[in-house]
């Protein structure tokens, strides 16, 4: 009872040395307070939903992979373009780097017409982290490009990343065509 007593008279006496223009400005501060923790809380939810189990995302990233894949054999820009994001970045084997714009205006201009541009049955791997997944897999390419045939298979990595628009492409590595003996 003692201790209760004591503890209204310390806040009487805070309460009472602070001007009502600062009790107000408190007030309306603890307010915020209040919003600030309910909406912070409303994200957390929110983002919880968002990010899907892993299984789904390894389920949507490979799916969204293999679009890709058909949408380079086929030079349908319009599917690449949403798909990859605006800073994307491929470097080769060789060293070569391409943009995003690049590889849109080759499927505009259809430099390359594909016979195969297929991940070989089974060597797809999707490894999900947070809001960041690689794909692996083995790349069967048969095409012409500048009138000269083409009929090879390479290993990549592609990286995507979750952005409040979806998964986004954001980074190819490629190797080295690899010889033909080790690529079947």
């Amino acid at each position: 009872m003692e201790v209760a007593r004591s503890w209204d008279i310390i806040q009487q006496k805070i309460m009472t040395s602070i001007t009502p223009h600062r009790r107000d400005l408190i007030q309306v501060l603890s307010g915020y307070g209040k919003l600030i923790l309910m909406i912070s809380a409303l994200s957390f939810g929110a983002a919880t939903d968002l990010n899907a189990s892993s299984e789904e995302d390894v389920k949507t990233v490979a799916a969204l992979d293999t679009k890709y894949q058909a949408a380079v054999k086929s030079n349908d820009a319009a599917t690449m373009a949403q798909i990859l994001a605006d800073d994307f970045v491929l470097v080769t084997g060789r060293g070569k780097v391409f943009s995003k714009a690049d590889l849109i205006e080759s499927a505009r201009k259809k430099e390359v017409t594909y016979e195969r541009q297929d991940e070989e049955p089974g060597t797809q791997k999707v490894r999900v982290w947070g809001d960041t997944a690689v794909v692996t897999a083995l790349l069967w390419i048969k095409a012409v490009q500048g009138g000269k045939p083409a009929d090879y298979k390479l290993w990549f990595s592609d990286t995507y990343v979750r952005t409040p628009a979806g998964w986004r492409y954001v980074f190819d590595q490629a190797s080295v065509p690899l010889p033909k003996a080790e690529s079947k």
